[in-house]
């Protein structure tokens, strides 16, 4: 699945996925959710961040993790 919000390019973090138009990974706010922030935190934590890239980001690893992603 194309995803709009996620980039992934091999110039930027070491090809690691990451939200458009930032230097976050999906990695990073992975992390960050499950070590128990909100998404009220996060977006706290990063304000150039969105409600929908947060989703997207959680879409993503969600279809990384059952093989679904595509490139």
């Amino acid at each position: 699945m194309k995803h709009e919000r996620i980039e992934v390019n091999p110039d930027v973090m070491l090809g690691k996925p990451i939200v458009k138009g930032t230097r976050l990974t999906v990695e990073h706010i992975m992390r960050e959710l499950s070590g128990g922030m909100t998404v009220a935190d996060v977006l706290a934590a990063h304000p150039r961040l969105t409600v929908l890239d947060i989703d997207a980001a959680r879409e993503f690893a969600d279809e990384y993790m059952t093989g679904l992603a595509a490139e």
